[in-house]
């Protein structure tokens, strides 16, 4: 732009270009924008939270921090596609927004997590009220594209200054209890601790141990045979996974297998159980050991990956076992959990050949009518009756129950857990058909096993009972590390 002379009147005029920069403007306002707030939800992001946060503390105001993770979110994303699970998303952080104060800040951080800081909660018992609060809100059935969803959250809380004097801290401390609140159930809150962060630390261990625990070869297999009471015959066995640390030593599965679990690392640690109990069942096929089938525990996220049926038909076209001689065991919460997909899926393993059986059938779950659909050929009744009964005439009258069920469903009975020949005496006269349990074996390695099996099978006309139970083999000692690893 400049001052031009007009040749015609001797005066000046300006010359100049002129352009519209409204687009530009917007686009400098809208980058501004992101780089402080969530693309998808408009809630601020990490950057802009962590910056009020520390506004909060540098006023010395009491902050509560909360790390909010959406249950089985994965679940609606896998099933109703990615547009619906954006919609919840942004709903879901309506909605929070909505209920949060003005003095409060709420954050979208990943794919399915919020952060907020509650500025000045009040004494502790006011600061698990408003937590409570934020559960209830999202808890309220979502509508999205016509599908009705009722979505549960799990919140970790950590507390400035008791729990951490920086943003980086109070963020880490809060999400170490969600996770801990996701491993007791879900749909819970949990306020950090020291003793919370001990075990977060052992768990964190644990977990990358067993990463390389495979490759190491640390992971082994037991296998506890199975009596028929009617024969007094080993009729089959349960591959167990066992764990040695170098440095731990023996570690107990209810320890190692949630964190295998939570963390993914159960689906290449299920494919090599299921390979190697394959390949140990046909090794003793071939060395004349009568076929029996070997039964293995598959875990809910194994069969939610989406390509168990073509692993199981690998498996046993690599180990050339028969399809029958592999039983696969699944608890009542994996069947529910999905109803159609999941028959849908047991019909395809039963059109295959391979006998399914309902693990700890009983342990609060149970439903007469879902069984008689479902591609079953046996139920194993929860140890925790077996424990229960002869003390409590109303676990005896519910054993007793599930074994004539069981039986009028043309269903096999199992009782697992048997430890008394007071037990086993009862389960014999209610007609109960096989037996798993210290009583008669403990988990054997390979060779034991395998010999436990000819003996049972090389003595003709076997009860008194089981020559007596094998000639007490049953009664082997029961010490530290037997008891540890009897439970999966």
């Amino acid at each position: 732009m400049g001052a031009v002379a007009d040749s015609e009147g001797g005066g000046f005029y300006l010359e100049g270009t002129a352009q519209d920069i409204t687009e530009r403007k917007a686009a400098e306002a809208r980058v501004q924008f992101l780089a402080y707030h969530d693309d998808l939800t408009g809630l601020p992001n990490r950057v802009l939270f962590e910056d009020r946060l520390a506004q909060a503390r540098r006023r010395q105001e009491r902050v509560a921090v909360l790390w909010l993770d959406l249950d089985n979110f994965k679940t609606i994303n896998d099933s109703l596609g990615h547009s619906v699970g954006n919609l919840l998303l942004k709903q879901v952080g309506e909605r929070l927004h909505r209920h949060t104060r003005a003095q409060d800040t709420v954050a979208k951080v990943g794919g399915d997590e919020f952060i907020f800081a509650l500025v000045n909660p009040g004494p502790l018992s006011r600061a698990a009220t408003a937590v409570k609060r934020i559960r209830r809100v999202v808890a309220h059935v979502f509508e999205v594209q016509g599908h009705v969803l009722n979505v549960t959250c799990s919140i970790g809380v950590s507390l400035f200054p008791d729990d951490g004097a920086d943003s980086e801290t109070l963020l880490k401390n809060a999400d170490l209890a969600m996770y801990c609140a996701k491993e007791n159930g879900r749909n819970n809150c949990q306020f950090f601790t020291a003793e919370l962060n001990a075990r977060v630390v052992e768990r964190l261990t644990l977990e990358n141990s067993l990463r390389v625990a495979v490759k190491k070869q640390e992971l082994f297999l037991v296998y506890q045979p199975q009596l028929e009471i009617a024969s007094g015959r080993i009729s089959g066995g349960e591959a167990l996974l066992r764990w040695r640390h170098p440095e731990l030593g023996l570690v107990a599965p209810d320890r190692f297998i949630p964190i295998a679990e939570n963390s993914g690392l159960i689906v290449p640690i299920g494919e090599w159980v299921l390979r190697t109990a394959c390949t140990q069942a046909r090794c003793w096929q071939d060395l004349g050991l009568p076929p029996l089938p070997i039964a293995v525990n598959v875990s809910a996220v194994q069969l939610h990956q989406g390509h168990f049926l073509p692993l199981i038909r690998r498996v046993l076209d690599e180990t050339g076992l028969a399809p029958q001689y592999l039983e696969l065991e699944l608890t009542e919460r994996v069947l529910l959990s999905n109803t159609g997909k999941m028959l849908s899926l047991m019909q395809d393993l039963a059109g295959m050949g391979l006998p399914l059986s309902i693990d700890d059938f009983g342990a609060g779950y149970s439903s007469l009518g879902y069984l008689q659909d479902l591609p079953i050929c046996k139920l194993k009744i929860d140890r925790s009756f077996m424990r229960a009964m002869m003390a409590n005439p109303r676990d005896a009258t519910i054993t007793a129950a599930v074994i004539g069920m069981g039986h009028s469903l043309n269903l096999k009975v199992l009782a697992e857990g048997v430890e008394t020949e007071e037990q086993m005496s009862f389960l014999r006269a209610h007609g109960c058909d096989e037996i798993q349990g210290f009583y008669f074996s403990q988990p054997l390695e390979a060779d034991a096993f395998a010999e436990k099996v000819r003996t049972s099978w090389r003595q003709p006309d076997l009860p008194r009972f089981a020559r007596k139970l094998l000639s007490a083999t049953a009664a082997a000692p029961r010490n530290h590390e037997d008891v540890a690893c009897s439970s999966r």
